[in-house]
């Protein structure tokens, strides 16, 4: 290839994928904010997905709407052969669109919901919005200059649901979604020293466990049988007796909670989180709670620790059960393998990104940004944003520092479902900076409404999509007319693979668990409830 010194650009087809999304910033803005504003959560995203659906189709692609059992999942194929023998190569990218509940803040420079929401609806707080985004318009302009330059290949996109809960991507793998894939790239807006404006090295995301006990009291009326077996009510005012499904999930929490220090050490960066999830139960009548559901999700560096944390958790949920006069039951939400690494992927999309340069934040940012200050009662200041939001990082020097807060011992750091994909083909994943802005002296953390409304203002998030999407573009164009590249990634990748086997850790029927009572918005058309 040879360098444009007009565009900094190795390809005159580099150059009209950049050029494609400068020309369409205004609309992929207004996309954006129109995801942002679904802000729908895990499994029930169904008008953000329908979105992704229906613009997909518009610009030529095949669409699988549910694809692998999952309503709100999707996957996008679109072929040039530009009158070749042979298709070229396959490239994947996804979306992800998931929102979370209890965050819910507008796109604005003060502390307010969304109109006509209650502020525990859920909002984008990382935002997969612009994650979504991004990777589309890498996509479409992709496909503009593969159009445009005849260039052969294949693209796929794939819509992930419930990311917050590893919940899609493991399922599309075990369904073969992402077999005959030459490469994948993974993009997230992220904004924590030093992973910003970087391609991950050799540190990858770690394991992730997730499972819902379901605790059950359909035998009320048994819990004091042999002391009154002549009850005439023993359906009613003796069963009200029986502890129920409520004492029993608490009785699992609590002691899940009082073991959690002895259950891993205290290093290595692993994490337990909860969530009780609600069947409908809002009246406390004279008898005992049916049925209780809590859910315990776990980050761990590696497979070891995480089967660990789940004897525990397994062993509690029995001994809970019985206490409380209650049977239960189990089932996986998600259970992800640590990630491998490809560093002929990183290299190539580190180019791209070093070509595209970190975000800039323009005077319409800055003003935002201090306006936001001076909610908080701060002074205006000529550079609010984080310093790290506008730089780039090489990967090595990014994974130096990373190590330096890690033990020897540890491979993996925190947790993200793309390393699912890393199983099934060569994978990179990279970071662009999400917008952060500068301490506030003697004030402490910002309030987490603040990055929440970063996040779907435009003048502070375009500048995010702008760089992603080039570098996305710019990654699989290289990609596309340098077979060589590909081939090495594989070899690559085979011989990790080969170094380290591990096999899925569900079952190749396993499906996504869409049926539990998961939060969602209620209404039709453009009227929603909480």
């Amino acid at each position: 290839m040879t360098l444009d010194t007009a565009t900094g650009l190795d390809t005159a087809a580099q150059a009209t994928a950049h050029a494609w999304i400068d020309e369409h910033m205004d609309e992929l803005s207004a996309w954006h904010s129109r995801i942002w504003d679904l802000a729908e959560p895990a499994w029930r995203e169904y008008r953000s997905a329908a979105w992704y659906v229906e613009t997909l189709r518009s610009y030529g692609f095949e669409v699988e709407e549910g694809s692998a059992g999952m309503p709100t999942a999707f996957s996008a194929t679109w072929t040039n052969d530009a009158g070749s023998a042979e298709d070229g190569p396959v490239l994947l990218t996804y979306a992800e669109y998931d929102a979370v509940p209890g965050n819910n803040q507008s796109a604005s420079t003060s502390p307010a919901p969304r109109d006509g929401l209650s502020g525990y609806a859920p909002g984008h707080t990382d935002p997969h919005s612009a994650l979504g985004i991004s990777t589309l318009a890498g996509l479409l302009a992709t496909q503009h200059a593969m159009t445009t330059h005849g260039i052969a290949g294949t693209l796929r996109y794939t819509g992930e649901p419930a990311e917050k809960m590893h919940g899609s991507k493991v399922v599309h793998g075990l369904r073969g979604y992402y077999d005959g894939v030459d490469a994948i790239v993974s993009f997230h807006p992220f904004y924590m020293l030093p992973l910003c404006n970087t391609a991950r090295w050799d540190t990858q995301c770690g394991a992730y466990y997730s499972k819902v006990y379901t605790f059950s009291c359909d035998e009320a009326e048994t819990w004091q049988l042999e002391n009154d077996p002549n009850s005439p009510i023993p359906a009613s005012h003796s069963a009200a007796r029986a502890p129920g499904a409520n004492a029993a999930l608490t009785t699992m929490y609590t002691a899940s909670r009082a073991m959690q220090d002895a259950m891993l050490p205290s290093v290595g960066g692993w994490s337990l989180s909860d969530a009780i999830l609600l069947d409908g139960q809002a009246t406390a009548d004279n008898l005992p709670t049916r049925v209780a559901r809590i859910q315990f999700s776990w980050r761990t560096p590696n497979i070891e620790m995480a089967e660990h944390v789940l004897a525990v958790l397994d062993r509690n949920a029995v001994h809970a059960a019985a206490m409380a006069h209650c049977t239960m039951a189990d089932r996986w939400i998600a259970r992800s393998r640590p990630g491998r690494t490809n560093h002929v992927l990183a290299d190539v999309l580190y180019r791209n990104l070093a070509t595209v340069g970190a975000p800039v934040y323009d005077a319409e940012a800055v003003r935002v940004a201090n306006d936001i200050r001076a909610t908080l009662g701060a002074e205006p200041v000529e550079r609010p944003f984080l310093a790290a939001c506008e730089q780039l990082i090489e990967p090595q020097e990014a994974e130096r520092l990373l190590r330096e807060h890690m033990p020897a011992w540890q491979r993996n750091w925190t947790s993200d479902d793309y390393v699912e994909m890393t199983h099934y083909a060569p994978t990179v994943r990279f970071y662009v900076s999400r917008p952060a802005l500068e301490p506030i002296p003697g004030k402490g953390a910002y309030p987490a409404w603040v990055m929440n409304a970063l996040g779907g203002i435009p003048a502070t998030i375009d500048p995010t999509i702008r760089t992603a999407g080039k570098t996305i573009a710019g990654t699989f164009l290289e990609l596309l007319g340098s077979p060589e590249l590909l081939a090495e990634a594989r070899a690559e990748f085979d011989r990790r693979t080969a170094e380290e086997p591990m096999p899925p850790l569900l079952d190749a029927d396993f499906e996504a668990p869409i049926d539990l009572p998961w939060p969602d918005y209620s209404g039709h058309g453009g009227h929603r409830h909480w």
